[in-house]
């Protein structure tokens, strides 16, 4: 062994691990973090640290935290509350020192969101999809999983790792979902994996109709609505609640760390559903559960969520505002029917140039969105407008944009 400890028996690692980052130089795909504090209070006002001396003032433009309830005094004072409550860590697993009233407080209040029996919190939405997906499958004996095209990689990952047999079928195409269950044995336990809203997108998905499909052909439905809670329906349940459908699904998985503005993941079922995947999963099981603190910050939010529809319609209002000043100035905006806002670019390169043109001249945040997220040729800049983005904002990010469409000679809209 060499003495940096890299290479053994003539396998020089080194030179492996730095083609592999090499290699995503060369196509445009190194990802660069940025470096930045936001603003208590001041949202979507921030700092960024990167590239010059001291933090310079920056507008976000493509935060996951959807209506700004990160912010919220509602939700800042809830966890600095439990935080001289109970102090800062849980304690452990579940299982293990880590279960407190606030968890089971915040799980009755999502299954009360969503119409359901019970509800079960994970450490994030990648872990709430992962853990019960392939927990699912295998306690279901020759399961088949019939997998959205779109689905997150989160939802993949949990198919894969089930082992069980899987079907992809076309994005939102309800004739190729058919075709696929009825090519199945009938009596094969089948289970549908789609989301409601499609982030990179921007599209929604035919949920009603899944659900006939399902029970034409006695499926489960599992529905991830991580870009939906607390953005749609009447108190924020998603767009099953908005559809009127949600008592209609087997499995309904949210986050809070998007609108909800906190951290974590949860899915909520039937309690027996319910009961397995917390007696089963691993990711589950053995995972030091949430913070009280970031839990009790949740549970402020869902609750205030369920009573406001003041935030929600300022983000429809915001989205809509910039879809329209985007398509007025002939950039390439995409057909969105929600809170999304993409704009295509259709190149890596081009796309993270624009993005660092933006952050350093004109102090906008807006990363660029390339491959493995969306497929390659289909990169974009994704921005999500919140209620506090006014109308200045929007037509200051328009022009930017405008005049580095020119300076780069990129193609707009047809």
């Amino acid at each position: 062994m060499e003495a940096d400890g890299t290479s053994l028996r003539g396998v020089d690692y080194s030179r492996i691990f730095t083609q592999a980052i090499d290699r995503l130089h060369v196509e445009g795909r190194y990802r660069v973090f940025i470096d930045i504090l936001r603003n208590k209070g001041a949202y979507p006002n921030a700092r960024c640290f990167a590239g010059h001396n001291g933090p310079k003032p920056i507008t976000v433009w493509c935060s996951n935290d959807y209506l700004a309830m990160g912010q919220h005094p509602a939700v800042i004072a809830a966890m600095e509350e439990a935080l001289h409550d109970v102090g800062a860590g849980s304690g452990g697993t579940r299982n293990i020192g880590g279960n407190t009233h606030y968890h089971v407080d915040l799980e009755g209040e999502l299954a009360d969101l969503h119409g359901k029996e019970g509800a079960l919190l994970f450490t994030s939405g990648y872990v709430s999809n992962e853990a019960t997906l392939a927990t699912l499958a295998k306690i279901l004996p020759g399961c088949i999983i019939f997998s959205d095209e779109m689905n997150h990689a989160s939802m993949i990952a949990g198919i894969r790792n089930s082992g069980c047999e899987k079907h992809v079928f076309r994005h939102n195409d309800l004739e190729h979902l058919e075709e696929l269950l009825a090519a199945v044995d009938p009596a094969a336990p089948k289970l549908i994996a789609f989301e409601s809203v499609y982030s990179m997108e921007g599209d929604v998905a035919p949920i009603a109709a899944i659900c006939d499909l399902a029970d034409k052909y006695s499926a489960l439905t599992y529905l991830d609505e991580v870009h939906a809670v607390g953005m749609y329906g009447a108190r924020g349940g998603g767009i099953s609640e908005r559809d009127g459908v949600a008592d209609r699904l087997t499995i309904i998985e949210g986050t809070l760390g998007k609108a909800f503005g906190v951290m974590g993941g949860y899915i909520t079922a039937d309690q027996t559903i319910i009961d397995v995947i917390r007696s089963y999963a691993p990711g589950f099981i053995f995972t030091t559960s949430l913070s009280p603190v970031l839990v009790s910050g949740a549970l402020a939010s869902v609750r205030h969520l369920k009573a406001s529809g003041v935030e929600r319609e300022g983000q429809q209002a915001a989205a809509t505002m910039l879809k329209a000043m985007f398509a007025e100035a002939g950039l390439p905006v995409m057909n969105s029917t929600t809170h999304i806002v993409p704009l295509m670019v259709g190149d890596p390169v081009k796309a993270k140039k624009i993005s660092d043109i933006l952050l350093a001249e004109y102090g906008v945040y807006v990363q660029p969105i390339n491959y493995p997220t969306v497929p390659r040729g289909t990169e974009r800049l994704r921005f999500t407008p919140g209620p506090a983005h006014d109308e200045a904002m929007m037509r200051e990010l328009t022009q930017a944009l405008v005049e580095i469409w020119s300076r780069l000679e990129l193609r707009k809209a047809a």
